[in-house]
Protein backbone atom coordinates (compact mmCIF):
# COMPACT_ATOMS: atom_id res chain seq x y z
CA UNK A 1 0.00 0.00 0.00
CA UNK A 2 1.01 3.60 -0.52
CA UNK A 3 0.32 6.78 0.30
CA UNK A 4 -0.08 9.27 -2.94
CA UNK A 5 -0.31 13.05 -2.85
CA UNK A 6 -4.01 14.74 -3.80
CA UNK A 7 -4.35 18.36 -5.44
CA UNK A 8 -4.66 19.45 -1.62
CA UNK A 9 -1.15 20.68 0.06
CA UNK A 10 -0.44 18.29 2.92
CA UNK A 11 -3.44 15.92 1.86
CA UNK A 12 -2.60 12.32 0.99
CA UNK A 13 -4.97 9.29 -0.07
CA UNK A 14 -3.96 5.80 0.39
CA UNK A 15 -3.89 3.24 -2.91
CA UNK A 16 -2.94 -0.37 -3.36
CA UNK A 17 -0.02 -1.33 -4.86
CA UNK A 18 0.11 -4.34 -7.01
CA UNK A 19 2.30 -7.17 -5.59
CA UNK A 20 5.07 -8.62 -7.53
CA UNK A 21 6.01 -11.81 -7.67
CA UNK A 22 9.50 -13.07 -6.57
CA UNK A 23 9.89 -14.78 -9.57
CA UNK A 24 11.60 -18.02 -8.11
CA UNK A 25 10.22 -21.31 -9.50
CA UNK A 26 6.45 -22.09 -9.35
CA UNK A 27 6.32 -22.49 -5.24
CA UNK A 28 6.54 -19.19 -5.10
CA UNK A 29 3.34 -18.26 -6.52
CA UNK A 30 2.43 -18.83 -2.79
CA UNK A 31 5.20 -16.40 -1.84
CA UNK A 32 3.45 -13.49 -3.61
CA UNK A 33 -0.20 -14.37 -2.50
CA UNK A 34 1.32 -13.96 0.86
CA UNK A 35 2.33 -10.00 -0.25
CA UNK A 36 -1.06 -9.64 -1.48
CA UNK A 37 -2.37 -10.14 2.00
CA UNK A 38 0.49 -8.26 3.34
CA UNK A 39 0.02 -5.29 1.81
CA UNK A 40 3.43 -3.18 2.29
CA UNK A 41 4.06 -0.31 4.83
CA UNK A 42 2.37 3.00 4.28
CA UNK A 43 5.30 5.52 3.19
CA UNK A 44 5.02 8.94 1.83
CA UNK A 45 4.76 9.73 -2.08
CA UNK A 46 4.92 13.14 -3.38
CA UNK A 47 3.75 13.42 -6.75
CA UNK A 48 5.73 12.36 -9.68
CA UNK A 49 8.80 12.52 -6.89
CA UNK A 50 9.38 9.12 -5.23
CA UNK A 51 11.51 9.96 -2.12
CA UNK A 52 14.94 8.56 -2.46
CA UNK A 53 16.09 6.10 0.39
CA UNK A 54 19.70 6.16 1.34
CA UNK A 55 21.00 3.00 2.56
CA UNK A 56 25.08 3.08 4.08
CA UNK A 57 25.76 -0.62 4.97
CA UNK A 58 28.25 -4.12 3.88
CA UNK A 59 27.77 -5.89 0.53
CA UNK A 60 26.54 -8.43 2.69
CA UNK A 61 23.28 -7.21 3.04
CA UNK A 62 23.24 -3.99 -0.12
CA UNK A 63 22.59 -6.67 -2.93
CA UNK A 64 21.16 -5.34 -5.90
CA UNK A 65 18.77 -8.25 -5.83
CA UNK A 66 17.43 -6.65 -2.67
CA UNK A 67 17.16 -3.18 -3.44
CA UNK A 68 15.38 -3.96 -7.03
CA UNK A 69 12.53 -5.88 -5.37
CA UNK A 70 12.37 -3.15 -2.42
CA UNK A 71 12.17 -0.42 -4.89
CA UNK A 72 8.98 -2.55 -6.92
CA UNK A 73 7.59 -3.61 -3.82
CA UNK A 74 7.66 -0.19 -1.78
CA UNK A 75 7.55 2.04 -4.97
CA UNK A 76 10.38 4.63 -3.75
CA UNK A 77 13.79 4.50 -4.95
CA UNK A 78 16.93 3.21 -2.75
CA UNK A 79 20.35 3.78 -3.37
CA UNK A 80 23.11 1.63 -1.58
CA UNK A 81 26.18 2.59 -0.48
CA UNK A 82 28.09 -0.82 0.65
CA UNK A 83 31.22 -0.69 2.02
CA UNK A 84 34.22 -1.76 4.14
CA UNK A 85 32.99 -2.30 7.74
CA UNK A 86 35.43 0.59 9.32
CA UNK A 87 35.07 2.74 6.58
CA UNK A 88 30.88 3.00 6.85
CA UNK A 89 31.17 2.57 10.54
CA UNK A 90 33.25 5.99 10.50
CA UNK A 91 31.30 7.81 7.97
CA UNK A 92 28.11 6.61 10.15
CA UNK A 93 29.61 8.12 13.41
CA UNK A 94 30.65 11.08 11.73
CA UNK A 95 27.80 12.19 8.68
CA UNK A 96 24.70 11.03 10.01
CA UNK A 97 23.31 13.37 7.30
CA UNK A 98 25.01 11.08 4.72
CA UNK A 99 22.45 8.58 5.54
CA UNK A 100 18.91 7.41 5.95
CA UNK A 101 19.40 3.87 7.24
CA UNK A 102 22.63 1.96 8.57
CA UNK A 103 22.91 -1.38 8.01
CA UNK A 104 25.54 -3.54 10.11
CA UNK A 105 26.37 -5.37 12.99
CA UNK A 106 25.30 -4.84 16.42
CA UNK A 107 29.02 -4.64 17.50
CA UNK A 108 28.59 -1.15 15.81
CA UNK A 109 26.32 0.23 18.09
CA UNK A 110 27.85 1.31 20.77
CA UNK A 111 29.98 3.55 18.91
CA UNK A 112 26.47 5.27 16.64
CA UNK A 113 24.66 5.56 20.05
CA UNK A 114 27.25 7.14 21.79
CA UNK A 115 27.75 9.63 19.03
CA UNK A 116 24.18 10.34 18.60
CA UNK A 117 24.67 9.43 14.93
CA UNK A 118 21.41 7.20 15.41
CA UNK A 119 17.81 7.68 16.86
CA UNK A 120 15.49 5.58 18.84
CA UNK A 121 12.98 3.45 16.46
CA UNK A 122 9.45 3.54 18.02
CA UNK A 123 8.28 -0.05 17.96
CA UNK A 124 4.78 0.82 17.50
CA UNK A 125 5.33 1.61 13.98
CA UNK A 126 7.22 -1.60 13.19
CA UNK A 127 4.28 -3.72 11.70
CA UNK A 128 5.74 -7.65 12.58
CA UNK A 129 7.47 -6.29 15.93
CA UNK A 130 5.49 -9.34 17.66
CA UNK A 131 6.45 -11.77 15.29
CA UNK A 132 10.52 -11.69 16.44
CA UNK A 133 11.80 -14.36 18.35
CA UNK A 134 13.46 -14.31 21.96
CA UNK A 135 17.13 -14.41 20.70
CA UNK A 136 17.32 -11.22 20.42
CA UNK A 137 14.79 -9.52 22.98
CA UNK A 138 15.51 -12.00 25.46
CA UNK A 139 19.46 -13.13 24.15
CA UNK A 140 18.25 -16.59 23.84
CA UNK A 141 16.28 -18.95 21.59
CA UNK A 142 15.66 -21.69 23.78
CA UNK A 143 15.66 -21.80 27.67
CA UNK A 144 18.67 -24.09 27.11
CA UNK A 145 20.87 -21.69 25.02
CA UNK A 146 24.32 -20.75 26.19
CA UNK A 147 23.88 -16.46 25.97
CA UNK A 148 27.13 -16.58 24.81
CA UNK A 149 29.75 -14.07 25.69
CA UNK A 150 30.04 -10.56 24.95
CA UNK A 151 27.16 -8.11 23.63
CA UNK A 152 24.65 -9.96 23.10
CA UNK A 153 22.09 -7.73 20.81
CA UNK A 154 19.61 -8.07 23.34
CA UNK A 155 21.98 -6.11 25.63
CA UNK A 156 21.89 -3.22 23.69
CA UNK A 157 18.32 -3.52 22.17
CA UNK A 158 16.07 -1.15 24.32
CA UNK A 159 16.63 3.04 24.90
CA UNK A 160 16.27 2.66 28.51
CA UNK A 161 14.79 5.66 30.70
CA UNK A 162 18.02 7.60 31.11
CA UNK A 163 19.06 7.42 27.64
CA UNK A 164 21.49 4.34 27.28
CA UNK A 165 20.94 1.31 25.82
CA UNK A 166 20.32 -1.82 27.99
CA UNK A 167 18.30 -5.27 28.21
CA UNK A 168 14.66 -3.83 30.10
CA UNK A 169 12.22 -3.87 27.34
CA UNK A 170 10.91 -0.78 26.67
CA UNK A 171 8.81 1.35 23.62
CA UNK A 172 12.20 2.83 21.51
CA UNK A 173 15.10 0.29 20.38
CA UNK A 174 18.12 1.06 18.74
CA UNK A 175 17.97 -0.78 15.97
CA UNK A 176 15.86 -3.23 13.97
CA UNK A 177 16.37 -6.88 14.48
CA UNK A 178 16.80 -8.49 11.14
CA UNK A 179 19.27 -10.33 9.64
CA UNK A 180 21.67 -13.03 12.00
CA UNK A 181 24.25 -15.83 11.98
CA UNK A 182 26.42 -18.12 13.85
CA UNK A 183 29.68 -18.09 12.11
CA UNK A 184 32.96 -20.33 12.68
CA UNK A 185 35.50 -21.29 9.33
CA UNK A 186 35.06 -23.11 6.24
CA UNK A 187 37.69 -25.37 5.26
CA UNK A 188 38.52 -27.48 2.14
CA UNK A 189 37.47 -31.10 2.67
CA UNK A 190 39.28 -32.36 -0.52
CA UNK A 191 43.00 -31.24 1.50
CA UNK A 192 41.33 -31.56 5.26
CA UNK A 193 39.37 -34.46 6.06
CA UNK A 194 36.17 -33.69 7.62
CA UNK A 195 36.00 -33.41 11.23
CA UNK A 196 32.86 -34.08 13.04
CA UNK A 197 30.53 -31.22 14.10
CA UNK A 198 30.57 -29.99 17.65
CA UNK A 199 32.93 -33.07 18.52
CA UNK A 200 36.16 -32.34 16.46
CA UNK A 201 35.56 -29.66 14.24
CA UNK A 202 37.43 -27.03 15.98
CA UNK A 203 38.89 -23.26 15.87
CA UNK A 204 42.19 -24.86 17.24
CA UNK A 205 42.40 -25.96 13.73
CA UNK A 206 43.16 -22.42 12.37
CA UNK A 207 46.28 -22.85 14.16
CA UNK A 208 47.32 -26.00 12.98
CA UNK A 209 51.08 -26.77 11.99
CA UNK A 210 49.68 -28.69 9.17
CA UNK A 211 47.94 -25.55 7.58
CA UNK A 212 51.47 -23.51 7.80
CA UNK A 213 50.88 -20.73 4.77
CA UNK A 214 47.35 -21.28 3.84
CA UNK A 215 45.24 -19.79 6.50
CA UNK A 216 43.16 -16.59 5.76
CA UNK A 217 41.70 -14.20 9.33
CA UNK A 218 38.91 -11.50 8.21
CA UNK A 219 40.75 -8.09 8.42
CA UNK A 220 37.91 -6.93 10.79
CA UNK A 221 39.71 -6.01 14.35
CA UNK A 222 36.28 -6.78 16.26
CA UNK A 223 35.56 -9.49 14.85
CA UNK A 224 39.27 -11.35 13.85
CA UNK A 225 40.29 -10.90 17.39
CA UNK A 226 37.80 -13.06 18.35
CA UNK A 227 38.40 -15.88 15.84
CA UNK A 228 42.25 -15.72 16.83
CA UNK A 229 41.15 -15.51 20.81
CA UNK A 230 39.00 -18.75 20.12
CA UNK A 231 42.09 -20.65 18.17
CA UNK A 232 44.85 -19.67 20.46
CA UNK A 233 42.49 -20.93 23.57
CA UNK A 234 41.09 -24.29 22.18
CA UNK A 235 45.13 -24.85 21.10
CA UNK A 236 45.30 -24.16 25.08
CA UNK A 237 47.98 -21.58 25.00
CA UNK A 238 46.51 -19.52 27.11
CA UNK A 239 43.09 -18.93 28.72
CA UNK A 240 40.71 -15.52 28.62
CA UNK A 241 38.42 -14.61 32.20
CA UNK A 242 35.95 -13.46 29.82
CA UNK A 243 36.60 -13.26 26.23
CA UNK A 244 33.84 -10.73 24.98
CA UNK A 245 35.75 -8.25 28.00
CA UNK A 246 39.19 -8.99 26.94
CA UNK A 247 42.06 -6.89 29.93
CA UNK A 248 44.52 -5.08 27.97
CA UNK A 249 47.02 -8.40 29.51
CA UNK A 250 44.83 -10.51 27.73
CA UNK A 251 45.37 -8.81 24.48
CA UNK A 252 48.79 -8.01 24.89
CA UNK A 253 49.36 -11.65 25.67
CA UNK A 254 46.60 -12.55 22.50
CA UNK A 255 48.48 -10.77 20.29
CA UNK A 256 52.17 -12.07 21.02
CA UNK A 257 51.16 -15.47 20.55
CA UNK A 258 49.50 -14.68 16.71
CA UNK A 259 52.09 -12.54 15.63
CA UNK A 260 54.63 -14.94 16.37
CA UNK A 261 52.68 -17.45 14.04
CA UNK A 262 52.57 -14.15 11.53
CA UNK A 263 55.90 -14.28 11.54
CA UNK A 264 56.62 -18.37 11.28
CA UNK A 265 54.25 -17.69 8.14
CA UNK A 266 51.37 -19.26 9.39
CA UNK A 267 48.79 -16.76 7.81
CA UNK A 268 48.68 -16.60 4.04
CA UNK A 269 46.83 -13.06 5.18
CA UNK A 270 43.70 -11.19 5.48
CA UNK A 271 41.08 -10.72 3.61
CA UNK A 272 38.48 -7.58 3.63
CA UNK A 273 35.83 -8.80 1.80
CA UNK A 274 33.43 -12.12 1.05
CA UNK A 275 34.18 -11.98 -2.27
CA UNK A 276 38.21 -11.80 -0.93
CA UNK A 277 37.66 -14.64 1.28
CA UNK A 278 35.92 -16.68 -1.70
CA UNK A 279 39.13 -15.90 -4.31
CA UNK A 280 41.74 -16.99 -1.78
CA UNK A 281 40.28 -20.34 -1.32
CA UNK A 282 38.91 -21.00 -5.06
CA UNK A 283 42.23 -19.81 -6.50
CA UNK A 284 43.99 -22.73 -3.55
CA UNK A 285 45.95 -20.14 -1.77
CA UNK A 286 44.28 -21.02 1.41
CA UNK A 287 42.52 -24.18 2.56
CA UNK A 288 41.06 -23.09 5.84
CA UNK A 289 39.93 -19.65 6.72
CA UNK A 290 37.50 -17.14 8.92
CA UNK A 291 34.68 -17.11 6.95
CA UNK A 292 30.86 -16.21 6.26
CA UNK A 293 28.29 -18.02 5.16
CA UNK A 294 27.50 -16.79 1.90
CA UNK A 295 31.62 -17.42 0.84
CA UNK A 296 31.40 -21.59 1.64
CA UNK A 297 27.61 -21.15 -0.17
CA UNK A 298 29.24 -19.57 -3.38
CA UNK A 299 32.08 -21.91 -2.91
CA UNK A 300 30.50 -24.72 -2.83
CA UNK A 301 28.20 -23.27 -6.03
CA UNK A 302 31.61 -23.34 -7.52
CA UNK A 303 32.39 -27.02 -6.87
CA UNK A 304 34.77 -26.54 -4.24
CA UNK A 305 33.93 -28.61 -1.37
CA UNK A 306 33.90 -26.02 1.37
CA UNK A 307 32.72 -27.09 5.13
CA UNK A 308 31.66 -24.60 7.28
CA UNK A 309 32.35 -25.96 10.41
CA UNK A 310 30.49 -26.35 13.52
CA UNK A 311 33.09 -26.08 16.28
CA UNK A 312 32.97 -28.00 19.23
CA UNK A 313 34.03 -24.62 21.43
CA UNK A 314 30.88 -22.56 19.97
CA UNK A 315 30.06 -20.38 17.19
CA UNK A 316 31.36 -16.77 16.76
CA UNK A 317 27.78 -14.81 16.69
CA UNK A 318 26.91 -11.72 15.19
CA UNK A 319 23.19 -9.95 14.71
CA UNK A 320 22.15 -7.39 11.37
CA UNK A 321 21.42 -4.10 13.19
CA UNK A 322 19.22 -1.70 10.87
CA UNK A 323 19.67 1.65 12.70
CA UNK A 324 17.81 5.26 12.00
CA UNK A 325 19.80 8.40 11.21
CA UNK A 326 19.50 11.20 13.85
CA UNK A 327 19.55 13.35 10.76
CA UNK A 328 16.21 11.63 9.13
CA UNK A 329 12.61 13.16 9.43
CA UNK A 330 9.33 13.79 7.63
CA UNK A 331 9.00 11.95 4.25
CA UNK A 332 12.65 10.23 4.34
CA UNK A 333 11.48 8.68 8.00
CA UNK A 334 8.52 7.14 6.15
CA UNK A 335 10.30 5.69 3.54
CA UNK A 336 12.81 4.39 6.29
CA UNK A 337 10.21 3.01 8.41
CA UNK A 338 8.71 1.38 4.88
CA UNK A 339 11.74 -0.24 4.32
CA UNK A 340 12.33 -1.64 7.95
CA UNK A 341 9.10 -3.46 7.71
CA UNK A 342 9.64 -4.81 4.32
CA UNK A 343 12.88 -6.52 5.65
CA UNK A 344 10.47 -8.45 7.56
CA UNK A 345 7.55 -9.15 5.28
CA UNK A 346 9.05 -12.32 4.32
CA UNK A 347 10.22 -12.57 0.81
CA UNK A 348 13.84 -10.81 2.25
CA UNK A 349 14.29 -13.62 4.99
CA UNK A 350 13.31 -15.84 2.16
CA UNK A 351 16.51 -14.53 0.06
CA UNK A 352 18.75 -14.71 2.59
CA UNK A 353 18.32 -17.89 3.53
CA UNK A 354 19.64 -19.06 0.78
CA UNK A 355 22.94 -17.74 1.60
CA UNK A 356 22.97 -19.52 4.76
CA UNK A 357 21.49 -16.38 6.87
CA UNK A 358 18.15 -15.74 9.82
CA UNK A 359 15.71 -13.41 10.30
CA UNK A 360 14.34 -12.55 13.15
CA UNK A 361 10.82 -13.55 12.91
CA UNK A 362 11.57 -16.79 10.40
CA UNK A 363 7.81 -18.19 10.04
CA UNK A 364 7.34 -15.25 7.86
CA UNK A 365 9.42 -15.96 5.41
CA UNK A 366 8.69 -19.61 5.34
CA UNK A 367 5.92 -19.19 3.07
CA UNK A 368 8.40 -17.33 0.22
CA UNK A 369 10.81 -20.80 0.78
CA UNK A 370 10.10 -24.61 -0.65
CA UNK A 371 9.66 -26.91 1.59
CA UNK A 372 13.16 -28.38 0.72
CA UNK A 373 14.49 -25.12 1.32
CA UNK A 374 13.18 -24.72 4.75
CA UNK A 375 14.22 -28.31 5.88
CA UNK A 376 17.89 -27.75 4.76
CA UNK A 377 18.20 -23.98 5.79
CA UNK A 378 16.05 -23.67 9.35
CA UNK A 379 14.92 -27.30 10.19
CA UNK A 380 18.43 -28.78 10.01
CA UNK A 381 17.00 -31.67 7.46
CA UNK A 382 19.18 -33.49 4.56
CA UNK A 383 18.14 -31.55 1.22
CA UNK A 384 15.69 -33.63 -0.92
CA UNK A 385 16.28 -31.68 -4.18
CA UNK A 386 19.16 -29.16 -5.80
CA UNK A 387 19.07 -26.10 -3.49
CA UNK A 388 19.89 -22.55 -5.27
CA UNK A 389 22.02 -20.03 -3.43
CA UNK A 390 20.75 -16.26 -3.86
CA UNK A 391 23.10 -16.18 -6.79
CA UNK A 392 20.70 -19.28 -9.16
CA UNK A 393 23.58 -21.93 -8.83
CA UNK A 394 22.99 -24.74 -7.38
CA UNK A 395 24.94 -24.79 -3.88
CA UNK A 396 23.48 -27.60 -2.05
CA UNK A 397 23.04 -30.95 -3.46
CA UNK A 398 20.31 -33.87 -2.54
CA UNK A 399 21.53 -35.81 0.58
CA UNK A 400 23.05 -32.69 2.31
CA UNK A 401 22.78 -31.75 5.90
CA UNK A 402 23.67 -28.15 6.87
CA UNK A 403 26.57 -28.51 8.80
CA UNK A 404 25.36 -27.98 12.41
CA UNK A 405 22.01 -28.57 12.16
CA UNK A 406 19.11 -26.57 12.78
CA UNK A 407 18.67 -22.54 13.57
CA UNK A 408 17.73 -23.31 17.19
CA UNK A 409 20.82 -26.03 17.72
CA UNK A 410 22.96 -23.41 16.07
CA UNK A 411 22.11 -20.86 18.20
CA UNK A 412 22.26 -22.76 21.16
CA UNK A 413 25.92 -22.98 20.66
CA UNK A 414 27.35 -20.08 21.19
CA UNK A 415 30.83 -18.98 22.14
CA UNK A 416 30.97 -15.29 21.87
CA UNK A 417 29.43 -12.71 19.92
CA UNK A 418 31.03 -9.74 17.85
CA UNK A 419 31.90 -6.71 20.33
CA UNK A 420 33.65 -3.75 20.68
CA UNK A 421 36.33 -4.02 23.41
CA UNK A 422 36.38 -1.23 26.20
CA UNK A 423 39.65 -1.14 25.07
CA UNK A 424 38.94 -1.26 21.53
CA UNK A 425 41.01 1.90 20.37
CA UNK A 426 44.10 -0.66 22.24
CA UNK A 427 43.04 -3.84 20.38
CA UNK A 428 42.88 -1.84 17.51
CA UNK A 429 46.38 -0.78 17.29
CA UNK A 430 46.92 -3.95 17.92
CA UNK A 431 45.24 -5.69 15.13
CA UNK A 432 47.08 -3.24 12.84
CA UNK A 433 50.40 -4.42 14.43
CA UNK A 434 49.42 -8.30 13.52
CA UNK A 435 48.21 -7.38 9.95
CA UNK A 436 51.79 -5.59 8.71
CA UNK A 437 53.88 -7.63 10.90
Amino acid sequence: MSITATNKPGAYVQTQAAPTQPGRRGFLKQGAATVAALGFPSIIKAVNRPPTLRVLGTHVTLQEVLRQQAERDLGIQIEFSPGGDAEILLQASTDPASFDLYEQWSNSLKVLWQANAIQPIDINRLRYWDEINDLTKRGRISPKARLGSGDAPYKLLYVQADGRLGPQPSEAISFLPYVHNADSFGYNSAIIPRGTPYETESWGWLLEPTHLGRVAITNEPSIGIYDLALAVQSQGLMEFADMGAMSRVEIDQLFAIVMDFKRRGHFRGVWTSVPHSIELMASGEVVIESMFSPAASSLNGMGIPCIYAAPKEGYRAWHGVMCLSSATQGEQQEAAYAYMNWWLSGWPGAFIARQGYYISNPQRSRAFMSQAEWDYWYAGQPATEPLPGTDGRVSVQPGTVRNGGSYQTRFENLAVWNTVLDDYEYSLNKWREFVLA
